[in-house]
């Protein structure tokens, strides 16, 4: 039987050739220096060859190594498609979907897109976790779900999105608020100086919201709150005015029981979003999912 190389020595020589030096690539690989010495030493015994060369200024890959490297990236590579065609295989082989969504897009868009997908798909078994949108990103990079939803106006680099709905931010104050009787619209400037009902940071909505207030000098929140729900009913009870997508008070603004106040000059459109991590095709019943989201929408 072929003895073949392993997967983490080669890792080792390629971090070599990458950082510059043993010490980096045993640092990128959480190993210790010792260890890694003995996994290349044992890899060059196994190839017959001498591929680091190693001496008081530090350790750099001979020519053989640099050849060997080469193709340690190739079978690297390789490896890495074919961890991703087994995850694949595993999601459409176990009909199950974990999804997490960011609080306005579950309380509002996510109870009918899930639906209608079990509609088409009432074999699959579907679990919901509501958090904010920055610990749907963190829920999602460490795969603890196939799928997430998220109203930020970014998403971190390594996690793939592709947008599946849009929604605006509204002012909205009770009727007997001033700012309800208002004839001119606010000023970006009088809207950032007073103390606002608003998400807790994490939040899409919040981050959105300071953004778009980052050149002014702001006011301290009266309130911090953990869903929208919750700030809106703070709004509803006077407790002042707060800054909220119009999925969530639509109705409200329906039957004035609130009043949306016009900002001149201020744009709070964004972009919702399905994030999931790599690969980048979204595959099994996240891919349907979202497939059918985008057709929809």
């Amino acid at each position: 039987m072929t003895d073949w190389p392993d997967l983490g020595a080669l890792e080792l020589l390629v971090g070599i050739d990458d950082l510059g030096g043993l010490g980096a690539a045993a640092r990128a690989a959480g190993l210790a220096q010792p260890n890694a010495t003995r996994t290349l030493r044992r890899l060059e015994r196994q190839l017959g060859a001498v591929l680091v060369r190693r001496g008081h200024t530090g350790s750099a890959l001979t020519p053989e190594g640099t050849v060997v490297a080469h193709w340690a990236r190739e079978v690297l590579a390789d490896a890495g498609r074919l961890l991703d065609a087994a995850a694949a295989l595993r999601v459409e082989r176990q009909p199950e979907l974990m999804v997490a969504a960011s609080m306005t897009v579950a309380e509002h868009l996510v109870p009918r897109w899930l639906g209608a997908f079990r509609l088409i798909r009432d074999d699959v078994q579907i679990q919901l976790q509501v958090h904010n949108s920055m610990r749907v990103c963190d829920v999602v990079a460490d795969g603890g779900c196939h799928l997430g939803f998220v109203e930020g106006p970014s998403v971190p680099e390594g996690v793939h999105s592709v947008p599946v709905a849009r929604d605006r931010l509204v002012v909205v104050v009770p009727p007997a608020h001033p700012w309800a009787r208002r004839r001119r619209p606010l000023t970006v400037a009088e809207l950032a100086a007073t103390p606002l009902v608003v998400r807790e940071e994490g939040s899409g909505t919040r981050r959105t919201l300071d953004l778009a207030l980052q050149e002014y000098e702001r006011a301290a929140p009266l309130l911090e709150l953990g869903s929208g729900a919750a700030v809106r009913t703070s709004v509803l009870g006077g407790t002042g005015p707060a800054v909220l997508s119009t999925l969530a008070v639509e109705e409200y603004l329906s039957s004035g029981r609130l009043v949306a106040v016009e900002v001149d000059g201020l744009d709070l459109r964004r972009v919702l979003r399905a994030v999931w991590r790599p690969p980048r095709r979204l595959a099994g019943p996240a891919g349907e999912l979202v497939r059918m989201i985008v057709r929809g929408s």
